[in-house]
């Protein structure tokens, strides 16, 4: 029998086929990439986070100017809008103050940032407010960087440290002809104390960062975006009737102003938060610098203040460092290699 017909050639369908191998898989599920945890953690923070957040200081400024609101008073009206996130809790049947085992630390982190964002407020009240959150950010990055090699041993590469130098350097040519020029007397000592508010409220931010890290239960983000609003309100009400004098917004602009930064505040902190949990907080901090060239603008253009050539100089270096952090870190992983 001639065993060379095409009817004998035929596959043995008794036989179990082959695996197939990767090969035989459509080429899309190959080269379809996602973006990684750190690309998804820095974007957030730049598009969420330092945006949003840009428009908080020109805003309270703006406040402070029409009637004059006192810096506890606005971060009275900031923690209200994160006082509903309870209800968030309640309804996942979560507890408002966190777990047992880590109420202390949720506790410290809820204070360094009402701590952060006091020391903040009241700087711009004092100095101008693009070198107000200048100083705030580049201090937040610097002490982030260290705390992060001294606390977790993280390495960063030789891109994010050459983006973290810039991003440092532009915030110096920026503030630093500020500096500089400080006036004798009482108003230069305002001014100063001002600066020095500015620092700690960046060294508040990154110390509440890095506890922030340092959290792992599945209701983390709405838990410390609640407690912020509650110790806020418990530190700041009794310290508004003693250190300053409550005001009543009396005109549509100051309502408009509060409400403003009320709600980008809220979106910035979320924003940050979740960033933290997926980048290096000193990159993440770097990226937060879009702020400063956000507030300078609304600085020049909304609040009519002088902005320097040097103000400019520094926007610029801060712009390039966050596009080489930024470009650094784009990657991708496939669908593959995220299912292994």
């Amino acid at each position: 029998m001639d065993t060379r017909h095409p009817y004998f050639n035929l596959p043995d369908f008794t036989q179990p086929s082959p695996p197939s191998t990767p090969a035989s898989l459509p080429s899309n599920q190959h080269h379809r990439c996602r973006p990684s945890d750190a690309t998804k953690g820095l974007f957030v923070a730049l598009l969420g986070g330092g945006l949003s957040a840009g428009f908080v200081g020109p805003f309270s400024r703006m406040a402070y100017q029409t009637s004059h609101l006192p810096s506890l008073e606005l971060l009275i009206f900031r923690c209200l809008f994160h006082l509903p996130i309870a209800l968030l809790l309640k309804f996942r049947g979560d507890p408002l103050l966190g777990p047992r085992d880590v109420r202390g630390r949720t506790f410290l982190h809820a204070m360094l940032n009402v701590l952060s964002i006091g020391c903040a407020y009241s700087a711009v009240q004092v100095v101008p407010a693009g070198n107000a959150v200048t100083v705030r950010k580049g201090s937040s990055t610097v002490c982030s960087a260290l705390l992060a090699l001294c606390l977790e041993s993280q390495g960063l590469s030789g891109y994010a440290w050459c983006g973290l130098f810039g991003s440092t350097l532009g915030l110096i040519i920026i503030v630093g002809p500020g500096l500089g020029t400080l006036q004798e007397g009482t108003t230069g000592l305002y001014t100063a104390l001002g600066y020095v508010l500015a620092f700690l409220g960046g060294l508040a931010l990154s110390l509440g960062l890095q506890v922030y890290r340092s959290l792992h239960f599945p209701s983390c983000l709405p838990t410390v975006a609640f407690l912020f609003g509650l110790v806020g309100l418990t530190v700041s009400v009794p310290g508004l009737f003693v250190l300053q004098t409550p005001v009543l917004p009396q005109d549509p602009l100051s309502w408009s102003c509060v409400v403003a930064v009320g709600l980008l505040a809220l979106v910035s902190f979320v924003c940050v938060s979740y960033a933290v949990t997926k980048a290096h907080p000193a990159l993440v901090c770097a990226v937060l610098h879009s702020e400063v060239v956000v507030a300078l603008m609304l600085q020049y253009y909304v609040l009519y203040e002088t902005v320097a050539p040097s103000d400019i100089m520094g926007a610029g270096v801060v712009l390039g460092s966050i596009a080489i952090i930024t470009v650094q870190n784009l990657s991708c992983e496939k669908d593959g290699q995220m299912e292994e």
